[in-house]
Protein backbone atom coordinates (compact mmCIF):
# COMPACT_ATOMS: atom_id res chain seq x y z
CA UNK A 1 0.00 0.00 0.00
CA UNK A 2 1.31 3.48 -0.29
CA UNK A 3 2.65 4.88 2.79
CA UNK A 4 0.96 8.24 2.13
CA UNK A 5 -2.28 6.21 1.87
CA UNK A 6 -1.59 4.14 5.02
CA UNK A 7 -1.09 7.00 7.18
CA UNK A 8 -3.80 9.29 5.68
CA UNK A 9 -5.88 5.98 7.04
CA UNK A 10 -3.84 5.69 10.29
CA UNK A 11 -4.52 9.71 11.41
CA UNK A 12 -8.49 9.27 10.20
CA UNK A 13 -8.84 5.86 12.84
CA UNK A 14 -6.94 7.83 15.43
CA UNK A 15 -9.29 10.76 14.68
CA UNK A 16 -12.45 8.64 15.20
CA UNK A 17 -10.85 6.75 18.33
CA UNK A 18 -10.15 10.11 20.45
CA UNK A 19 -13.54 11.71 19.12
CA UNK A 20 -15.39 8.41 20.53
CA UNK A 21 -13.31 8.75 23.63
CA UNK A 22 -14.04 12.32 24.46
CA UNK A 23 -18.00 11.92 23.42
CA UNK A 24 -18.28 8.94 26.05
CA UNK A 25 -16.77 10.81 28.73
CA UNK A 26 -19.20 14.01 28.05
CA UNK A 27 -22.38 11.75 28.12
CA UNK A 28 -21.33 9.99 31.34
CA UNK A 29 -20.84 13.33 32.77
CA UNK A 30 -24.29 14.62 31.65
CA UNK A 31 -25.77 11.62 32.90
CA UNK A 32 -24.20 11.79 36.53
CA UNK A 33 -25.29 15.37 36.26
CA UNK A 34 -29.11 14.48 35.49
CA UNK A 35 -29.28 12.09 38.24
CA UNK A 36 -28.14 14.35 40.53
CA UNK A 37 -30.69 17.18 39.39
CA UNK A 38 -33.72 14.39 39.76
CA UNK A 39 -32.47 12.54 42.82
CA UNK A 40 -33.97 14.94 45.25
CA UNK A 41 -37.40 14.47 43.71
CA UNK A 42 -37.04 10.81 43.59
CA UNK A 43 -36.59 10.90 47.32
CA UNK A 44 -39.70 13.29 48.16
CA UNK A 45 -41.50 10.94 46.23
CA UNK A 46 -41.03 8.21 48.32
CA UNK A 47 -41.67 10.00 51.32
CA UNK A 48 -44.90 12.43 49.92
CA UNK A 49 -46.25 15.05 52.38
CA UNK A 50 -49.99 13.84 53.27
CA UNK A 51 -52.21 15.88 51.02
CA UNK A 52 -54.97 17.68 52.12
CA UNK A 53 -58.75 16.84 51.93
CA UNK A 54 -60.44 18.43 49.04
CA UNK A 55 -63.11 20.97 50.65
CA UNK A 56 -66.46 20.69 48.99
CA UNK A 57 -68.36 23.53 47.67
CA UNK A 58 -72.28 24.18 48.50
CA UNK A 59 -74.29 27.08 47.12
CA UNK A 60 -76.59 26.19 49.90
CA UNK A 61 -74.21 26.56 52.51
CA UNK A 62 -72.98 29.71 51.43
CA UNK A 63 -76.22 31.61 51.28
CA UNK A 64 -76.94 30.31 54.44
CA UNK A 65 -73.24 31.54 55.78
CA UNK A 66 -71.79 34.11 53.34
CA UNK A 67 -69.10 32.08 54.26
CA UNK A 68 -65.70 33.45 53.13
CA UNK A 69 -62.83 30.01 53.92
CA UNK A 70 -63.69 28.39 50.83
CA UNK A 71 -60.88 26.69 48.84
CA UNK A 72 -58.07 29.31 47.64
CA UNK A 73 -59.09 27.92 43.88
CA UNK A 74 -62.54 27.82 44.61
CA UNK A 75 -62.57 31.42 45.71
CA UNK A 76 -61.16 32.35 42.00
CA UNK A 77 -64.26 30.98 40.63
CA UNK A 78 -66.52 31.86 42.89
CA UNK A 79 -67.52 34.06 45.19
CA UNK A 80 -69.86 33.55 48.48
CA UNK A 81 -72.51 36.01 47.53
CA UNK A 82 -72.56 33.88 43.23
CA UNK A 83 -75.47 31.83 43.82
CA UNK A 84 -75.62 31.11 39.81
CA UNK A 85 -74.74 31.88 36.28
CA UNK A 86 -77.10 32.35 32.78
CA UNK A 87 -75.46 31.07 30.19
CA UNK A 88 -76.03 30.63 26.44
CA UNK A 89 -76.25 34.07 25.29
CA UNK A 90 -74.19 34.29 21.74
CA UNK A 91 -72.68 37.57 22.20
CA UNK A 92 -72.83 41.01 25.00
CA UNK A 93 -75.47 41.25 27.32
CA UNK A 94 -76.19 44.56 27.27
CA UNK A 95 -79.02 45.07 29.26
CA UNK A 96 -81.27 43.42 32.18
CA UNK A 97 -84.79 43.67 33.44
CA UNK A 98 -86.96 42.39 36.37
CA UNK A 99 -90.35 42.16 35.63
CA UNK A 100 -92.69 44.07 38.53
CA UNK A 101 -93.09 40.51 40.80
CA UNK A 102 -89.68 39.73 40.36
CA UNK A 103 -90.48 35.75 38.90
CA UNK A 104 -89.17 37.35 35.31
CA UNK A 105 -85.62 38.32 34.28
CA UNK A 106 -85.53 39.63 30.31
CA UNK A 107 -82.11 39.96 29.23
CA UNK A 108 -80.83 41.89 25.86
CA UNK A 109 -77.96 40.48 23.23
CA UNK A 110 -76.06 41.77 21.00
CA UNK A 111 -76.68 38.30 19.17
CA UNK A 112 -80.11 40.10 18.29
CA UNK A 113 -82.60 38.13 21.14
CA UNK A 114 -84.09 39.01 24.08
CA UNK A 115 -84.81 36.11 26.20
CA UNK A 116 -87.18 36.16 29.32
CA UNK A 117 -86.19 33.88 32.08
CA UNK A 118 -88.14 31.87 34.47
CA UNK A 119 -86.84 32.66 38.12
CA UNK A 120 -88.87 29.91 39.97
CA UNK A 121 -85.48 29.38 42.27
CA UNK A 122 -82.79 31.40 42.11
CA UNK A 123 -80.52 28.66 42.52
CA UNK A 124 -81.68 25.96 39.90
CA UNK A 125 -79.59 24.50 37.43
CA UNK A 126 -81.71 25.32 34.40
CA UNK A 127 -84.11 27.90 33.41
CA UNK A 128 -87.35 28.23 31.31
CA UNK A 129 -86.54 31.09 29.09
CA UNK A 130 -88.70 32.73 25.99
CA UNK A 131 -86.54 33.57 23.17
CA UNK A 132 -87.48 36.73 21.08
CA UNK A 133 -85.81 37.60 18.16
CA UNK A 134 -85.77 41.63 17.66
CA UNK A 135 -86.49 42.45 13.79
CA UNK A 136 -84.36 44.35 10.97
CA UNK A 137 -81.70 42.84 11.67
CA UNK A 138 -81.36 44.84 15.10
CA UNK A 139 -78.92 44.66 17.70
CA UNK A 140 -80.86 44.91 21.31
CA UNK A 141 -79.28 47.74 23.71
CA UNK A 142 -81.58 47.86 26.05
CA UNK A 143 -84.70 46.48 27.78
CA UNK A 144 -87.43 46.98 30.06
CA UNK A 145 -91.24 45.46 30.80
CA UNK A 146 -94.34 47.11 30.33
CA UNK A 147 -97.60 46.53 32.06
CA UNK A 148 -96.66 43.05 32.92
CA UNK A 149 -94.67 40.11 32.93
CA UNK A 150 -96.04 39.02 29.35
CA UNK A 151 -95.36 42.65 28.01
CA UNK A 152 -91.30 43.55 27.08
CA UNK A 153 -90.19 46.68 25.63
CA UNK A 154 -86.53 46.46 23.50
CA UNK A 155 -84.72 49.34 22.30
CA UNK A 156 -83.18 47.76 19.04
CA UNK A 157 -80.34 49.43 17.08
CA UNK A 158 -79.37 48.90 13.49
CA UNK A 159 -77.62 51.15 11.00
CA UNK A 160 -80.59 53.03 10.50
CA UNK A 161 -80.93 54.44 14.10
CA UNK A 162 -82.59 52.84 16.88
CA UNK A 163 -86.02 51.97 17.55
CA UNK A 164 -88.48 50.36 20.12
CA UNK A 165 -90.74 47.52 20.03
CA UNK A 166 -93.40 46.17 22.53
CA UNK A 167 -93.16 42.50 22.22
CA UNK A 168 -96.76 40.62 24.18
CA UNK A 169 -99.36 37.98 23.79
CA UNK A 170 -102.52 38.28 25.22
CA UNK A 171 -102.76 34.22 25.47
CA UNK A 172 -100.56 34.05 28.19
CA UNK A 173 -102.81 36.46 30.02
CA UNK A 174 -105.68 33.67 29.28
CA UNK A 175 -103.59 30.92 30.24
CA UNK A 176 -102.93 32.55 33.63
CA UNK A 177 -106.66 33.41 34.48
CA UNK A 178 -107.96 29.75 33.58
CA UNK A 179 -105.19 28.06 35.16
CA UNK A 180 -104.40 25.73 32.57
CA UNK A 181 -101.43 24.47 30.92
CA UNK A 182 -100.95 25.96 27.51
CA UNK A 183 -97.65 26.21 25.42
CA UNK A 184 -95.30 29.00 25.54
CA UNK A 185 -97.17 31.82 23.55
CA UNK A 186 -95.44 33.44 20.20
CA UNK A 187 -94.17 37.07 21.16
CA UNK A 188 -95.97 39.14 18.57
CA UNK A 189 -95.22 42.90 17.91
CA UNK A 190 -97.82 44.73 19.81
CA UNK A 191 -96.27 48.33 18.71
CA UNK A 192 -93.15 49.73 17.12
CA UNK A 193 -91.75 53.18 16.91
CA UNK A 194 -88.92 53.46 13.76
CA UNK A 195 -85.71 55.68 14.26
CA UNK A 196 -87.15 57.39 17.84
CA UNK A 197 -84.24 60.09 19.15
CA UNK A 198 -83.31 61.04 15.48
CA UNK A 199 -81.48 57.76 14.89
CA UNK A 200 -79.13 58.43 18.14
CA UNK A 201 -78.89 54.96 20.30
CA UNK A 202 -80.59 54.80 22.86
CA UNK A 203 -78.76 53.89 26.56
CA UNK A 204 -80.81 53.03 29.22
CA UNK A 205 -84.32 52.10 28.98
CA UNK A 206 -86.44 52.36 33.00
CA UNK A 207 -90.16 51.85 33.48
CA UNK A 208 -92.32 51.99 36.01
CA UNK A 209 -95.80 52.08 37.24
CA UNK A 210 -97.42 55.73 37.72
CA UNK A 211 -98.71 55.97 40.64
CA UNK A 212 -98.55 59.59 41.93
CA UNK A 213 -100.99 62.33 43.23
CA UNK A 214 -103.35 61.49 39.80
CA UNK A 215 -101.58 59.30 37.39
CA UNK A 216 -104.30 56.64 36.13
CA UNK A 217 -101.54 53.24 37.23
CA UNK A 218 -100.25 52.88 34.10
CA UNK A 219 -96.56 51.77 32.69
CA UNK A 220 -94.56 54.61 31.30
CA UNK A 221 -91.35 54.03 30.03
CA UNK A 222 -88.36 56.73 30.05
CA UNK A 223 -85.77 55.91 27.30
CA UNK A 224 -82.28 58.15 27.06
CA UNK A 225 -80.13 58.71 23.68
CA UNK A 226 -76.28 58.97 23.75
CA UNK A 227 -77.19 62.65 22.46
CA UNK A 228 -78.77 64.93 24.74
CA UNK A 229 -82.55 64.25 24.40
CA UNK A 230 -85.02 62.09 26.91
CA UNK A 231 -88.05 61.06 25.90
CA UNK A 232 -91.32 59.39 27.86
CA UNK A 233 -93.82 56.68 26.42
CA UNK A 234 -96.79 54.69 27.20
CA UNK A 235 -95.93 51.36 28.19
CA UNK A 236 -99.18 49.82 26.55
CA UNK A 237 -99.98 52.06 23.57
CA UNK A 238 -96.03 53.27 22.65
CA UNK A 239 -97.62 56.81 22.70
CA UNK A 240 -95.33 59.41 22.89
CA UNK A 241 -96.28 61.76 26.43
CA UNK A 242 -93.40 63.72 26.30
CA UNK A 243 -89.77 65.32 25.00
CA UNK A 244 -87.35 66.86 27.05
CA UNK A 245 -83.69 68.01 26.27
CA UNK A 246 -80.83 67.93 28.75
CA UNK A 247 -78.85 70.57 27.00
CA UNK A 248 -75.38 69.34 28.73
CA UNK A 249 -73.43 68.02 25.48
CA UNK A 250 -73.68 64.27 26.10
CA UNK A 251 -76.23 62.32 28.15
CA UNK A 252 -74.64 59.21 30.38
CA UNK A 253 -78.39 58.15 31.63
CA UNK A 254 -81.52 58.71 32.96
CA UNK A 255 -84.11 57.29 34.77
CA UNK A 256 -87.57 57.35 35.96
CA UNK A 257 -88.82 57.41 39.92
CA UNK A 258 -90.52 54.43 41.37
CA UNK A 259 -93.75 56.12 41.42
CA UNK A 260 -93.36 58.14 37.98
CA UNK A 261 -93.23 61.36 39.27
CA UNK A 262 -89.95 62.81 38.26
CA UNK A 263 -87.04 62.16 35.73
CA UNK A 264 -83.57 62.69 36.49
CA UNK A 265 -80.47 62.36 34.01
CA UNK A 266 -76.93 62.33 34.55
CA UNK A 267 -75.09 64.17 32.17
CA UNK A 268 -71.64 65.10 30.96
CA UNK A 269 -71.76 68.40 33.71
CA UNK A 270 -71.70 68.42 37.24
CA UNK A 271 -75.38 69.35 37.67
CA UNK A 272 -78.39 66.45 37.81
CA UNK A 273 -81.48 68.07 36.16
CA UNK A 274 -84.81 66.80 37.69
CA UNK A 275 -88.10 66.90 35.70
CA UNK A 276 -91.59 66.74 37.06
CA UNK A 277 -94.29 64.35 35.56
CA UNK A 278 -97.45 66.17 35.67
CA UNK A 279 -100.79 63.82 35.55
CA UNK A 280 -104.29 65.67 34.63
CA UNK A 281 -107.45 64.56 36.43
CA UNK A 282 -107.84 61.91 34.07
CA UNK A 283 -104.54 60.33 34.52
CA UNK A 284 -102.86 61.17 31.77
CA UNK A 285 -99.54 62.98 31.00
CA UNK A 286 -100.74 66.69 31.02
CA UNK A 287 -96.83 67.88 30.46
CA UNK A 288 -93.12 67.53 31.88
CA UNK A 289 -91.35 70.25 33.48
CA UNK A 290 -88.08 70.98 34.31
CA UNK A 291 -88.49 71.81 38.51
CA UNK A 292 -85.08 71.46 40.20
CA UNK A 293 -81.18 70.65 40.21
CA UNK A 294 -78.75 69.17 42.33
CA UNK A 295 -75.81 71.30 42.87
CA UNK A 296 -72.75 69.68 44.62
CA UNK A 297 -70.69 67.61 42.71
CA UNK A 298 -67.68 68.76 41.45
CA UNK A 299 -67.27 67.08 38.50
CA UNK A 300 -69.46 64.77 35.52
CA UNK A 301 -72.62 62.47 37.45
CA UNK A 302 -71.45 59.18 36.35
CA UNK A 303 -75.01 57.46 37.59
CA UNK A 304 -77.81 58.32 39.72
CA UNK A 305 -80.78 55.50 40.94
CA UNK A 306 -83.89 56.67 42.82
CA UNK A 307 -84.36 55.53 46.10
CA UNK A 308 -87.92 52.86 46.76
CA UNK A 309 -89.78 55.73 48.10
CA UNK A 310 -89.12 58.26 45.37
CA UNK A 311 -88.03 60.97 47.82
CA UNK A 312 -83.71 60.56 46.68
CA UNK A 313 -81.42 60.34 44.88
CA UNK A 314 -77.75 58.48 44.70
CA UNK A 315 -75.49 60.17 42.89
CA UNK A 316 -71.71 58.92 41.86
CA UNK A 317 -69.56 61.58 40.24
CA UNK A 318 -66.27 61.55 39.10
CA UNK A 319 -64.84 63.53 41.64
CA UNK A 320 -64.60 60.50 43.59
CA UNK A 321 -68.13 60.61 46.11
CA UNK A 322 -71.28 59.43 46.55
CA UNK A 323 -74.31 61.53 47.35
CA UNK A 324 -77.49 61.59 48.81
CA UNK A 325 -80.09 64.01 47.90
CA UNK A 326 -83.47 64.57 49.22
CA UNK A 327 -85.97 65.86 46.42
CA UNK A 328 -88.82 65.69 48.73
CA UNK A 329 -88.65 69.60 48.85
CA UNK A 330 -90.82 72.40 47.91
CA UNK A 331 -89.61 73.69 44.91
CA UNK A 332 -92.53 75.60 43.74
CA UNK A 333 -91.88 77.74 46.85
CA UNK A 334 -88.50 77.91 45.87
CA UNK A 335 -86.95 75.70 48.17
CA UNK A 336 -83.95 73.95 46.75
CA UNK A 337 -83.08 69.66 46.96
CA UNK A 338 -80.90 68.91 50.03
CA UNK A 339 -77.87 67.05 50.49
CA UNK A 340 -78.43 64.37 52.92
CA UNK A 341 -75.08 62.22 53.17
CA UNK A 342 -71.49 62.64 51.24
CA UNK A 343 -69.56 59.43 51.11
CA UNK A 344 -66.18 59.11 49.04
CA UNK A 345 -66.32 56.01 47.26
CA UNK A 346 -64.17 53.45 49.13
CA UNK A 347 -62.99 51.45 45.62
CA UNK A 348 -59.53 52.33 44.64
CA UNK A 349 -56.70 50.59 42.55
CA UNK A 350 -52.94 49.28 43.93
CA UNK A 351 -51.76 52.62 43.61
CA UNK A 352 -54.70 53.90 46.43
CA UNK A 353 -56.66 55.91 43.37
CA UNK A 354 -59.91 55.90 43.85
CA UNK A 355 -61.62 54.02 40.97
CA UNK A 356 -65.47 55.51 39.32
CA UNK A 357 -68.20 54.02 39.66
CA UNK A 358 -70.23 53.14 36.48
CA UNK A 359 -73.24 51.72 37.28
CA UNK A 360 -75.49 51.96 40.82
CA UNK A 361 -78.86 50.45 42.16
CA UNK A 362 -80.20 50.12 45.26
CA UNK A 363 -82.39 47.04 46.88
CA UNK A 364 -86.37 47.63 47.15
CA UNK A 365 -85.56 47.67 50.83
CA UNK A 366 -83.03 50.80 50.33
CA UNK A 367 -80.66 49.20 52.42
CA UNK A 368 -77.90 48.60 50.08
CA UNK A 369 -76.88 50.08 47.36
CA UNK A 370 -74.78 48.30 44.14
CA UNK A 371 -72.01 49.47 42.53
CA UNK A 372 -69.45 48.47 39.56
CA UNK A 373 -66.43 49.85 38.19
CA UNK A 374 -65.60 47.68 34.80
CA UNK A 375 -65.92 43.84 36.24
CA UNK A 376 -65.81 44.86 40.20
CA UNK A 377 -68.83 44.47 41.55
CA UNK A 378 -69.54 46.25 45.63
CA UNK A 379 -71.89 46.36 47.69
CA UNK A 380 -72.83 49.44 50.27
CA UNK A 381 -74.48 50.14 53.15
CA UNK A 382 -76.72 53.27 51.86
CA UNK A 383 -76.83 54.36 55.35
CA UNK A 384 -73.39 54.36 55.95
CA UNK A 385 -71.33 54.34 53.17
CA UNK A 386 -69.62 50.88 54.48
CA UNK A 387 -68.03 48.47 51.91
CA UNK A 388 -70.70 44.94 53.22
CA UNK A 389 -68.98 43.09 50.22
CA UNK A 390 -66.48 42.99 46.64
CA UNK A 391 -66.18 40.87 43.78
CA UNK A 392 -63.24 41.68 42.24
CA UNK A 393 -63.61 39.98 39.41
CA UNK A 394 -67.40 39.37 39.15
CA UNK A 395 -67.69 38.37 35.68
CA UNK A 396 -64.71 38.25 32.90
CA UNK A 397 -65.75 41.51 31.32
CA UNK A 398 -66.86 44.85 32.17
CA UNK A 399 -70.15 44.81 33.32
CA UNK A 400 -72.74 46.20 31.64
CA UNK A 401 -75.86 46.59 33.26
CA UNK A 402 -77.02 45.94 37.09
CA UNK A 403 -80.85 45.50 38.46
CA UNK A 404 -82.57 43.99 41.78
CA UNK A 405 -85.34 41.89 42.15
CA UNK A 406 -88.47 43.75 43.46
CA UNK A 407 -89.01 41.00 45.51
CA UNK A 408 -87.39 38.49 47.31
CA UNK A 409 -86.98 35.06 45.26
CA UNK A 410 -86.59 31.83 46.13
CA UNK A 411 -83.55 30.10 46.74
CA UNK A 412 -83.49 26.72 47.53
CA UNK A 413 -86.18 26.53 50.80
CA UNK A 414 -85.48 30.28 51.10
CA UNK A 415 -86.35 33.81 50.10
CA UNK A 416 -83.64 36.37 49.72
CA UNK A 417 -82.87 39.69 47.81
CA UNK A 418 -81.52 38.99 44.55
CA UNK A 419 -79.34 41.55 42.37
CA UNK A 420 -78.61 40.51 38.32
CA UNK A 421 -75.60 41.66 36.61
CA UNK A 422 -74.88 41.36 32.44
CA UNK A 423 -71.19 41.84 31.16
CA UNK A 424 -69.81 41.59 27.64
CA UNK A 425 -68.14 37.85 28.80
CA UNK A 426 -71.56 37.14 27.38
CA UNK A 427 -73.47 35.92 31.10
CA UNK A 428 -75.98 36.89 33.44
CA UNK A 429 -75.15 36.51 37.11
CA UNK A 430 -77.48 36.00 39.92
CA UNK A 431 -76.15 37.52 43.62
CA UNK A 432 -77.57 37.15 47.15
CA UNK A 433 -77.73 40.44 48.97
CA UNK A 434 -74.96 40.53 51.67
CA UNK A 435 -75.65 40.77 55.46
CA UNK A 436 -76.02 44.17 56.91
CA UNK A 437 -72.80 45.02 58.94
CA UNK A 438 -74.20 45.11 62.69
CA UNK A 439 -71.61 47.48 64.23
Amino acid sequence: MDPVLLAAVVSILLGALIALVFLGNYFLKRRSEVESIFKPELQSDKNPKPAKPPQSFSKKSQFKHHSHAADKDQNKRHHPLDINTLKGHGDSVNGLCFSPDGRNLATACADGVVRVYKLDDASSKSFKFLRINVPLGGHPTAVTFGDDSSSVVVASQTLSGCSLFMFGDERAKTANETKQPAKPPVPEIKWERLKVHDKRAILTLFGTTASYGSADGSTIIVSCSEGTDIMLWHGKTGKNLGHVDTNQLKNNMAAVSPNGRFIAAAAFTADVKVWEIVYSKDGSVKEVSNVMQLKGHKSAVTWLCFTPNSEQIITASKDGSIRTWNINVRYHLDEDPKTLKVFPIPLHDSSGSTLLYDRLSISPDGKILAATHGSTLQWLCTETGKVLDTADKAHDGDITCIAWAPEHLPIGDQKSLVLATSSVDKKVKLWVAPPLLTS
